[in-house]
């Protein structure tokens, strides 16, 4: 295998999985990958297509594993790891991707992968697969990649007809609202959060607030601040960091 043969030199095997398509937010991982001294950086692409692969050569990402779906698991995923449901995304889609990346993390074996905070879910319930199953290794986050107005670049937000881009735009200023309303604490970074949606229209599928590891929101501290609706017929979500209590004056101050 590449990566076994990178390993046995010493080489950080740095791994992005990218699923079946490859955005702005996607060349961003690749790029952090690279940031890692000495690293040769290999992605994975569901079915890969020419313009995707054209996307990681011109990236000068080292490998590409191509694979189906069903290669992976030719008689079907008989085991599947579990992601907990905390409410807010489907703990069975969680458990599917993570279960997928467990899977492509074995065939691979990297010493490191990367992941987006924009599934800051999954993002979490990886790592604590990675550290509960005693994976060989190193999970690093990278923030989400957005464009000039706000709005999170994903897969999914590009298939938001363009006359519902405005609409799509209130989520990130919802978030964005409620983060800048930190320093009230945790009721008033959700009622702010939700007073930008109602003001747009926007019923949202939810609303929450929670701590980094997705418990209880700190009533001080470094929190995160979720958001999911369905605009223009497509269900969005996003998410942003939080000072809770603190607020981003006090932070700057300190």
């Amino acid at each position: 295998m590449v990566a076994s043969a990178f390993r046995k030199q010493g080489k950080p095997v740095v791994f992005v999985p990218l699923g079946g398509g490859v955005h702005a937010g996607h060349r961003a991982l690749i790029r952090a990958a690279k940031r890692i001294p000495g690293s040769v950086v290999i992605a994975s692409l569901e079915e890969a297509k020419p313009d995707s692969l054209e996307i990681l050569r011109e990236e000068k990402v080292d490998a590409v594993f191509s694979y189906r779906i069903e290669d992976l698991w030719p008689k079907g995923a008989r085991t599947i790891v579990t992601i907990p449901d905390h409410g807010m995304e489907p703990a069975r889609e969680l458990s599917q991707a993570a279960t997928e990346l467990l899977t492509l993390l074995h065939i691979v074996a990297p010493s490191d992968v990367v992941i987006g905070e924009k599934d800051y879910e999954l993002l979490v319930g990886v790592q604590r697969m990675v550290t509960d199953l005693r994976v060989p290794v190193t999970v690093h986050s990278v923030p989400t990649v957005r464009m000039p107005d706000g709005l999170a670049i994903s897969l999914r937000n590009a298939e938001v007809a363009p006359e519902a881009r405005e609409q799509a735009l209130v989520l990130s200023a919802a978030l964005t609202a409620g983060a800048h309303a930190a320093e009230g604490g945790k009721e008033a970074i959700l009622d702010t959060c939700r007073q930008v949606l109602d003001a747009a229209g926007i019923t949202p599928e939810y609303v929450e607030l929670r701590s980094l590891g997705l418990e209880e929101a700190p009533a001080q501290g470094d929190g995160r601040l979720f958001v999911a609706a369905e605009i223009g017929g497509v269900r969005l979500i996003d998410n942003v960091g939080v000072p809770v209590g603190i607020g981003f004056k006090n932070v700057e101050e300190n």
